[in-house]
Order: structure tokens, then C-alpha cells, then sequence
């Protein structure tokens, strides 16, 4: 896999209730690997900022746009189970070394929705029966629902 190397502005994060946007400005006339670069919108790429201690971190590459002052590279971040979003906070607005490398992991992998779930049965009738030791919501207060263990 290749791994690129720019010199970026760090442009913008931005978080809403779902991820997180991450956008760079390669801030130069020519694009350092631009043939690479142009064949992976729409990919998941993993993100370095050299500057920081973050590790690689997983990013859906949404877009690169082009005009003749600048080329935006954006990406969003879905999960970060981890924090390591929030420790790149710092060097928002400034200089960076973007290092960006291919995923082996499919967009359809990268959204996927990781949960448990709760084991239940249907009897012909309808009812739901629900095996002993799993957890159920009691309001204990009528303002904040607390967890229970089903006796």
C-alpha cells in the first residue's frame, strides 16, 4: 500500500451527531501524488497527522475538489470509540504532514453498526418470552430510567 505524504492546512473539523468532517487544503499549484489521490474518493482511508500522537485513524475519503489555488481533500469519521478525534483538535488551523494511506476495509465494513442485541422467542399466539439474566429498563424515577438485571 502506498503511503502519501502532503503538506497541508488543517482546515476545518467539524462534528455533528453522527461524525465527524475532517478537511485539509494542499495549499500549491501541483498535487504531490495527484494520480494516487484521484482514485480514492469514496474509499476508506487511513488518516496520520505526523505532528500528533494519534496512530492511524480509519476516515471515509468523501472528496477532493480542485480550483487553482488550492485542493481540498475531506473526510468523515464515523466511529472514534477511542478519543482520538478529539486529540487532533489542537492542530485545527494550522500546518500539518497528512499522511494517507488505502484501506483494506469496504465502506459497507466501515458503517456497519455493532450491536448486541437481546435473545427473545415468539410463541404462535405472539407473545415474546425473554431468557433469564438479561437486562431490562425499570424507571426507578420517573425523570432517569435505570438498568436492571431481569430476576
Amino acid at each position: 500500500m502506498t503511503n502519501i505524504k502532503l503538506n497541508v492546512l488543517f482546515k476545518k473539523m467539524q462534528k455533528d451527531d453522527k461524525k465527524e468532517v475532517l478537511m485539509f487544503h494542499v495549499l500549491s499549484d501541483e498535487l504531490p501524488h495527484a494520480d494516487e489521490l484521484l482514485k480514492m474518493p469514496g474509499t476508506i482511508s487511513l488518516l496520520t497527522v505526523e505532528e500528533s500522537e494519534v496512530e492511524s485513524l480509519g476516515a471515509e475519503f468523501v472528496s477532493i475538489q480542485r480550483d487553482n489555488k488550492k485542493t481540498v481533500l475531506k473526510f468523515n469519521i464515523k466511529r472514534d470509540a477511542e478519543g482520538k478525534v478529539n486529540k487532533l483538535y489542537p492542530y485545527a488551523g494550522s500546518n500539518v504532514t497528512l499522511g494517507v494511506q488505502p484501506s483494506q476495509m469496504s465502506i459497507d465494513e466501515f458503517y456497519e453498526e455493532d450491536h448486541e442485541g437481546i435473545e427473545y422467542s415468539v410463541d404462535g399466539d405472539g407473545n415474546v418470552s425473554v431468557p433469564d439474566g438479561q437486562l431490562s429498563i425499570d424507571e426507578e424515577d420517573e425523570d432517569e430510567p435505570k438498568l436492571q438485571r431481569v430476576k
